[in-house]
């Protein structure tokens, strides 16, 4: 029921969050959940700004976070770099900011297509996206036999006037001129989910995962087996509910609406 909830597993972009705007009730929401002994985690597909700059940003809108609160692509990403590739090298397509994530945390990489001892291309979110950036990506993936891995398939990412293009959409523009489509790390893959569970005293029947995506926010709780609630201020409307396979447990217009229901 969701009365019982008291983990919230939060996507940020189009749910808590329309680029810096913070939605209505969304801070309240964050509060009475403080307030009644739970905990509330987001687990953002965004990889375009490191753990440190998503807790300067929600301070920025008036919520306190620490690093217990949030769970990224960017660490599931590290994770599985430094299990399968050890210190083998790796080309970045990503953000500044996404590329020294992964040298903090003892990830190989490089920025240079010329590069011969590259064994992996890593495309991510990418705010600072240029043709270059592309064009190289397309040359390695040419002409040389290396994995291809992602981030995330989200196709959209949601900001003040609408959407602009997120990873899954940079993926598709990259297979068009090369024939290859990478293996996804993000969500729907439940590393985060997983993750988080782990290191809380919660149980999935006291957990809810909350996202605008059916495709990522959605099918990662339900191959989770956590409910899971959808709201409709991001990329997805009522309508497309119908067209997959697997339901939200609960349909809200906002975040506020969820508060008010559990509440």
């Amino acid at each position: 029921m969701l009365k019982n909830k008291r983990l919230f597993l939060l996507d940020i972009d189009g749910t808590v969050c329309i680029g810096k705007t913070i939605i209505e009730g969304a801070k309240e929401f964050l509060s009475e959940i403080k307030n009644r002994k739970g905990q509330f985690v987001f687990i953002t597909n965004n990889t375009t700004k490191s753990i440190e700059q998503y807790i300067s940003l929600f301070n920025e809108l008036g919520i306190e976070t620490d690093n217990s609160n949030f769970i990224t692509a960017s660490y599931v990403t590290v994770k599985y770099l430094k299990e399968r590739y050890k210190r083998k090298l790796i080309y970045v397509l990503g953000t500044k900011a996404f590329i020294d994530e992964l040298v903090k945390n003892g990830v190989n990489v490089t920025t240079d297509c010329n590069d011969e001892n590259i064994d992996c291309v890593l495309a991510a979110y990418n705010d600072e996206l240029t043709y270059k950036g592309i064009r190289d990506t397309c040359k390695i993936l040419s002409t040389k036999e290396v994995d291809y891995i992602a981030t995330n398939p989200d196709l959209v990412c949601p900001v003040e006037f609408g959407f602009v293009p997120d990873c899954g959409s940079i993926c598709e523009m990259i297979g068009n001129a090369v024939n290859k489509t990478p293996c996804f790390i993000g969500k729907p893959e439940t590393a985060m989910i997983d993750w988080v569970l782990k290191i809380n005293s919660f149980s999935k029947e006291e957990t809810l995962v909350v996202g605008d995506r059916l495709y990522t926010d959605i099918l990662c709780g339900y191959k989770a087996e956590i409910e899971t609630a959808l709201v409709l201020t991001g990329e997805a409307s009522a309508n497309d509910v119908n067209k997959y396979n697997y339901r939200p447990d609960y349909i809200f217009n906002s975040i506020k609406d969820l508060y008010d229901e559990w509440k």
